[in-house]
Formats: C-alpha cells, structure tokens, sequence
C-alpha cells in the first residue's frame, strides 16, 4: 500500500503543454478530453516502453512496449544503439500459450504494481549477450537476437523468479515452493533444494519483503556460478487471514498468512549451496531470530556474502560479512536510527573489487553516500539534498553516476563524481527535469529517462559525459503524438510554497481553468500524504488531472511533513503519530486555497487513495465542515490491519504502544465524520484487506451516519482496468456533481 504511490490505476502519467498553444491551434478545434480517451488506447502520454536494459556489450536497448491495440499487453523490442533502428525480439501473443497465471505470480505482480500488464513484464539478458530469458504465460523461454524462441520449461506448475545466472550456465528458478536450476548446455533441470511445501518456502522473499522492503527474489548466484545463496523461510508462525476474493460469478476464499502490526513474521533462514544443491551451508544470522533479511550480496571475487540483518524495531541495521565455506559470520558495521526514527532502507550501495564499497545513509539527516575501506568512513556527498539511487559506477576510472535532487527537491538530476575529489560534483542532465537513469555493467552509456511539465516521458541514450547519442522514444508532442488533439485546452502546472504551522515549508502544485475575473471554482484536493512517496514534482502530469480542469476544477496537491526526499527531521514528524502533521498540513492547504480569490471556500473536495484514502477519512474527521466532500480509495481504517514491517516503522508494537495505534486509527473517529464521503474499495484487495472498509462502514451504520460507497468485485488494491477506470471516475464525478457542484 502506502508504498502504493497510487491514485487508483486511474493516474496514469498524462498531460501536455500550455507553451505548445500555438502549434496547438493550427491542429484544429480543439476535442473534448473525455474519460472515455483519458482510459483508452493509445495512452495519451504516448510511450518510452518499458524495462530498458543495455545488452551486456552495449549494442542493443531492449524495452518492453505495449500494442497498439492492447494497451496493457507489453512485448519485447530491441534497439540497435548503433544505427537507431528498432525491432520486435519476442511477440508476446505468437510465442505464449494465453495460460492463466498462478495465484502465487498474480500476487508476485501484485506486489510489483504491474498486475494489470499482460504479455512479457521481466526479462534477463544471458552475460554473454546472445540470448535473453523471457518468462511468459507461467512458462519460461530463452529468446536469440535472430528473433527465436526455445522453451525451457513446459510444465503445469508456474516457474517464478526465474534468472540467468551471472556467469549464463544456468537458469534458476522457484517451482512449486523450491528452488531449481536448468543446466543450459544440458538441458536438464535440477531441483536444488528439498522439503519445500506447506508452510516451507524455499528462493521466495516473503511477503513483507515484497510488499514494503522492495526485495523480490530470495536467492542469489555467487559470480561465476559456483554457489548461490537461498533464502529459506517457514511461515507456520504467522496469522492467517482468510480472505475472501469476491468477485462478480463467484468468491474464492483463500487463508492467506498475513503478518498484521505486532503479530509474528516468518522463521528466516538463509543457506549457502554448490549450485548443483550439494554442501548447505547454514549462514549464522545471530542468536536473535525475529529479524528481517534486508538485502544479500556477494563480494565481486565470491570470496564473502553481505547481508544486511535488520532488526524488528528496524532502529538497527548490521551488515555481516559472511564465510560462504562455514556459514560463520561478523558484523562488519551497524547503523542506528534516531530515538524518534527508523531506519530507512536503500539500493543505494555498490561492492568495489578492492574490497571496500559505497553506501548510502542517512547518519546525517539526510540521504548521503559515503565510502567504507579498511573499517573507516569517507563522506563522499553532502548537505541538504538527497541522493536517490545509483545509476552506475566505473570502479577503473574511480567515476561514480547518481541521481539526486542536488538542484532543488522538486527536481531530480543525474550526476557524476571522481572519488579522489567527491566535492566536484557534475550534472549530466538538463535542468528542469525530473530525471531516472541507469547504465550498462562498464557504465560507459546511459539511459536517461525523464519528463517536466510540459513535456510527456521521454528517453535518450547517452554517453558517459551525458551527451545525447541518440533518442530511444523522442515522445515529441507533435501532430500524431496521442495528446496532440487535446493541446489547445491544456492548462499548465504552477507551483509554490506555504507554510506549515511549525514554518515548515511546504509545496504545491495547481492547476486551474482559464480564470474569469469575478468567478469562483471548486477545487479537487488531491493528496496521498504517507512516507516515501513525493507528489509535487517538475514531471510530466496526468491526463485525469486535464479532464477535471476541462470541467471547471481547480486540480490542488500539496506534499505535507513526513513524505519523502526532504531530510529524516521533515520524514519524522509522523513517528509514533500518524495522521497528525499529515492532516494538519493538509488543512493548511485549504485554509491558503479558501484565502484565494478565484477558489469558491464551500466547494473544496478532497480526493486520495490507499494512504490517501486514510488521509480522506482523518481530515473529514478532524475538520468538520472544511471540506465540502471527501471520496477515500482502498484506506487502513485500522493500523493494526496492516503488516509488520511497514506499520512497525512508523507506530512501534500495538502490544507496547497501543495509544499510538488508537489516536493514528480512523475507527475510533469515525463518528466525527458528518461531511459527504466515497467510500471505494477492490473487493480481492490483499493489501489493504477489505475488512478496512466493512469495519468503517459497520461504524458509521451503527451510528446512523450517511455516507457512500462503491465495491469492485474480483479488483486488488489498484481498482482498474478496461471499462472499469471508467466506471470509477463516472462514479466519482457523480458524486462530485451532486454534493459539491450541486450543493447549495
């Protein structure tokens, strides 16, 4: 959830240029933006397909890209970087079966965000460049740059988490809760664990790693193929919540194990192996067993896994180095989160071949890389800014690629650094971007993707220096970009700050109709207001967003205390207090839009999902009469609903401080709320369960409160989907009309 960053499947990435008026006007009279074309095919931000990787020799960019036709169906492609042309690698339609998936890759998808895409949604190139893994229909395939296909697998049960090994002997896999390995001069296959089943998972990540630590395998090859290290979990320990998917012919019930806030996690174990499955070897974790595997990785030379052990609180991160022949381990260093803080966890790090690596932390308040080498630490980045991830790293030149938001928090940039003079900072990308970027292993090219305000997504391959050699998808708007229709009517983003009560600044992002002197508009208060997530950016908007100022909105976000990519001191104003600042900055925000003279103070509605639907129902509740109308997507109601690792962080153990659960809860509040509420939830929802919605629903009937509601049979978490985005945005606009619009 919260990690959702969702604003229901409806927020697809979709807006275009006020500056492009004039081109604008010669396409024509400008048509009418309906849902109808905010759902429909081809997507209206056009597209820069998907998954871009370098082949290991740097000559061809493969990416995954949607149909014409479907949408939501991707299929593999590949760019030669030498001459720009593209091709089809691997149809997904001429080379699957169309088998239904299992439950166990839905929910995998699921934890990803990518449930709704059909067709190929992962790949992995072979090291040595020739071919490329390409799991589909539950089924496996090694595809060949002359457009081939051999299938590696044909069985009933669904292959997950497939990989080619580092050293491309072998292709691994989990099937049917073990892990197996298919020898590819062979052909045979070999199951290399035992005694997977049941409650015994063996090569998965459990189900909070997925869903709130971002760690989706639960095995990894030592370089060169000779051992790999297994994850082995037992999850008899957790709760079982019996879920049931209700969907429009039927309901399937399933005792899913769920980890609610201060229940028991997994029983983690973690074994080193010949990668034929021969000699485990049981890696010492240490004596405390109610912890989390964070991350694993292996020295570059194999000589030593790294594993990060994070402890239940997560106020404690060890990394431990680990002897692969005895399983014996030492903590090479801890980090330690504040008294009032957690420790946040990050990709950020990069193993050198001299033994010493970077790593990113946040020991300064904000999100930094430092270098450690011979058990001391170099700061290599400071001041207040955040880096955000790294892109690549040329160990020989010493030259170490970045993105971070250096230039200004609503921006993100790439940049690099020489790690003999870390103070010579460079940007490698344009200013006014928000940026993402990643490199090949050398880190001699760059595939930088980006978008501003008036701009769509868009992406380039560069140099090391970040020179444009050539585009990947230029997404000019242009005629025959899916926008261009609509651009005479597109109205641009402003942005600005204010202050929270603390002086806190604060930012925002508006978008308004052509203003009439004198007149006065409703305004769609939109927010998520959770951590880790950043809604006020200098990126490329969406085309709901368009829609509702078509109609007469006022389109309002405002990034509140304790979302992500401003410092730990901004993050931290929810520890042990969620719903609080959060809210309050909100109103802050409305109190600024009802001082504005063209916003009308009585038709203010506020609108958000998963945290932002709980943010919905704390703000009604606690600002009676503020908001004209509030509509809350798939909201926690209750905290201790939800999972360990993700509620823990934040509010502690339920069993040591309930008061913190009690005052974060929108149950006990619940009777407050006597503003018009939308109430919308996924009906198969395995994240925020549904019990959320029914238990607020039970309270405010048992006190003969009027609200309303909307269920989505067979929907997950991101309601959406053919004909269904539709249905849900008509629902929400009738809802808007009648009791903000409408109202007297």
């Amino acid at each position: 959830m919260p990690k959702s960053r969702l604003l229901a499947s409806a927020l697809l990435a979709c807006l275009a240029s006020p500056a492009m008026a004039e081109d604008a006007a010669q396409a024509g009279a400008p048509r009418e933006l309906t849902l109808e074309r905010v759902f429909g095919n081809p997507g209206l931000s056009g597209s820069t397909g998907g998954v871009q990787t370098l082949s290991p020799d740097g000559t061809l960019l493969t990416s995954l890209k949607p149909r014409a036709d479907e949408q939501s169906r991707l299929d593999l492609w590949a760019m030669d970087t030498r001459t720009g042309q593209s091709r089809m690698l691997v149809d997904s339609k001429a080379v699957g079966t169309g088998a239904e998936l299992s439950e166990e890759e839905k929910m995998q998808r699921e934890r990803r965000r990518i449930g709704s895409q059909k067709g190929i949604v992962s790949y992995d190139w072979a090291p040595d460049g020739k071919s490329i893994l390409v799991p589909l229909d539950g089924d496996l395939y090694l595809a060949t740059l002359d457009g081939k296909t051999r299938r590696l697998t044909e069985t009933p049960e669904a292959e997950l988490n497939a990989v080619v090994s580092p050293a491309g002997k072998y292709v691994s896999f989990v099937r049917d809760q073990n892990l197996w390995a298919v020898d590819l001069a062979s052909g045979q296959a070999r199951q290399l664990t035992q005694g997977g089943g049941g409650t015994i998972h063996w090569g998965e990540a459990e189900f909070v790693a997925q869903e709130e630590m971002s760690r989706y395998t639960g095995y990894w090859w030592s370089p060169g193929d000779a051992m790999v290290a297994v994850q082995r979990f037992d999850e008899a320990p957790v709760g079982i919540v019996s879920r049931a998917a209700i969907g429009a012919e039927g309901t399937k019930v399933y005792d899913q194990r769920y980890p609610r806030a201060g229940t028991p996690n997994v029983l983690n174990e973690l074994h080193i192996m010949r990668a034929d499955g021969s000699n485990p070897v049981k890696v010492d974790l240490g004596e405390e067993t109610d912890i989390y595997i964070a991350r694993v990785d292996w020295a570059p030379d194999a000589s030593a896994l790294y594993v990060q052990r994070q402890s239940r609180d997560q106020k404690r991160l060890d990394m431990l180095k680990v002897d692969p022949r005895t399983g014996k381990s030492s903590v090479l260093f801890t980090e330690r989160s504040g008294d009032r803080s957690w420790i946040n966890l990050s990709d950020a790090y990069r193993f050198m071949d001299d033994g010493s690596f970077i790593w990113w932390s946040e020991r300064d308040g904000h999100g930094h890389l430092y270098r450690f080498a011979d058990g001391k630490w170099t700061q290599l980045t400071k001041g207040d800014w955040e880096v955000a991830d790294i892109a690549g790293f040329d160990e020989a030149k010493g030259r170490l690629f970045f993105t971070a938001n250096k230039d200004g928090v609503l921006e993100r940039h790439l940049y690099a650094m020489d790690l003999a003079r870390p103070a010579e900072i460079i940007r490698l990308t344009e200013a006014g971007w928000w940026n993402s970027a990643s490199m090949d292993g050398a880190a001699s090219r760059i595939i930088v993707t980006r978008s501003n305000p008036n701009n769509p997504p868009q992406s380039y391959l560069a140099d090391a220096n970040g020179k444009q050699i050539a585009w990947i998808a230029e997404n000019k708007l242009a005629e025959g970009h899916p926008y261009f229709p609509y651009m005479a009517s597109h109205r641009p983003s402003q942005y600005g700050t204010l202050k929270a009560a603390d002086g806190t600044t604060l930012h925002w992002r508006m978008i308004t109709p052509p203003l009439e002197p004198g007149k006065k508009y409703p305004v769609f208060f939109q927010h998520y207001g959770g951590p880790g997530s950043q809604q006020v950016m200098h990126n490329w908007a969406n085309p709901l967003h368009q829609y509702l100022v078509d109609k007469g909105w006022v389109v309002f976000i405002l990034d509140n205390r304790g979302s992500a990519n401003r410092g730990k001191a901004f993050e931290d104003h929810i520890y042990h207090a969620m719903g609080s600042v959060e809210v309050a900055d909100q109103l802050a925000g409305a109190e600024w839009l009802k001082r504005q003279s063209f916003v009308d103070p009585a038709k203010i509605a506020t609108y958000g999902w998963s945290y932002g639907g709980y943010m919905t129902a704390k703000m009604l509740a606690a600002n009676p009469g503020v908001y004209a109308a509030g509509i809350a997507g798939a909201p926690v109601t209750q905290w201790d609903l939800y999972d360990t690792h993700y509620t823990e962080r934040f509010l502690g153990d339920p069993n040591k401080d309930p008061k913190s659960y009690s005052s974060s809860d929108v149950i006990p509040e619940a009777g407050k709320i006597v503003d018009p509420m939308l109430v919308i939830h996924g009906m198969a929802d395995d994240n925020v369960i549904l019990t959320n919605t029914t238990l607020l629903m039970s309270k405010m009937q048992k006190n003969a409160q009027p609200f309303e509601s909307m269920l989505y049979p067979g929907e997950t978490h991101s309601v959406g989907g053919p004909g269904i985005s539709v249905h849900l945005w008509k629902t929400i606009e009738d809802f808007l009309d009648r009791h903000v619009l409408e109202a007297e």
